[in-house]
């Protein structure tokens, strides 16, 4: 008497837009005829929004007001109480995907206090002596809308040098090697579909590196009227160069932007994403020296 339900789009990539339509089928597997209270669809795509621990007794007004941000939400009856045969059956389904009222589909976006997500969900009900069975598939959502006006672009290709004097937050200059590094970032202004690239050099160094890594850090802010809370976190860590790099070697920089864990810079009146890179450089007594470049995130 068991049921086995399973969800499958037809388009493989599982990536949608705005005013597409989700189509796919449904699939139940039963050894015998099977008898169900009715099945259902749903669609559902929401922003799920949550304070660090950190922030724990300082807004706790803001704990009231936290509800996910329904974006889509509607529920479509598939089939009247009744049975399901032996065997297999595919029930073929489409739903738009829309907006509730003026609601924006912000694109999917995996991330540790701000979570936006898009879930089809097929329920099959059954009667009290049997579990009702339930099956979710998450989809992705992507858009082509550009960047939103009040994110000032800054210039795209930005070079830097980095050298002892250039060090904020140091306590003990005197103590800091003796070092010059340069290099540039071919662009800030990202197409997320494309790789951050740009080169870095070790103009002159007194002592050892030990390591060169780029970090990817997500910035994300998240509140209301009470205050907000903002919290940064690494998303990933590349080595670029390992070891003693060579005097005057241009060191290429190269990072591909993972999927779900990033997405375009986005700015709402209840959360913002944001991105960051850091140029770290590790010296042989695992001093290290970091430089930050804010990039903006788009899809062109």
């Amino acid at each position: 008497m068991s049921i086995n339900l399973d969800v499958k789009l037809k388009r493989a990539s599982k990536i949608y837009h705005e005013g597409e339509t989700v189509a796919g089928l449904l699939l139940l597997q039963a050894n015998s005829d099977v008898k169900h209270d009715g099945i259902s669809l749903s669609m559902e795509g929401s922003v799920n929004l949550q304070l660090s621990s950190k922030n724990v007794g300082i807004f706790e007004a803001f704990y009231n007001s936290v509800k996910p941000i329904q974006l889509v939400q509607y529920t479509l009856a598939v089939a009247p109480a009744g049975r399901i045969p032996s065997g297999k059956t595919e029930i073929p389904f489409e739903l738009p995907l829309k907006p509730r009222g003026s609601r924006t589909l912000h694109e999917t976006y995996h991330g540790v206090f701000v979570n936006i997500q898009y879930v089809i969900r097929c329920d099959i009900k059954r009667s009290f002596l049997a579990k009702d069975v339930s099956k979710s598939l998450e989809f992705m959502v992507e858009n082509k809308a550009g960047l939103p006006k009040e994110i000032q672009v800054p210039n795209k290709t930005v070079n830097f040098k980095i050298m002892p004097e250039s060090l904020q937050n140091v306590r003990d200059r005197a103590n800091v090697p003796r070092f010059c590094i340069t290099g540039k970032i071919n662009s800030v202004i990202c197409k997320i579909s494309e790789p951050l690239s740009g080169m870095v050099i070790i103009e002159r160094c007194e002592t050892t590196i030990k390591s060169i890594e780029l970090q990817l850090v997500r910035v994300e802010t998240c509140g209301c009227a009470e205050g907000y809370s903002r919290d940064a976190t690494e998303i990933q860590n590349i080595q670029i160069g390992e070891g003693n790099v060579c005097i005057g070697l241009p060191v290429p920089i190269y990072m591909i932007f993972p999927r779900l864990f990033t997405c375009p810079t986005l700015s709402t009146s209840n959360f913002k994403i944001e991105f960051e890179v850091n140029l770290i450089v590790v010296f042989e007594d695992d001093y290290l020296v970091t430089e930050n470049f804010p990039i903006i995130l788009e899809r062109h």
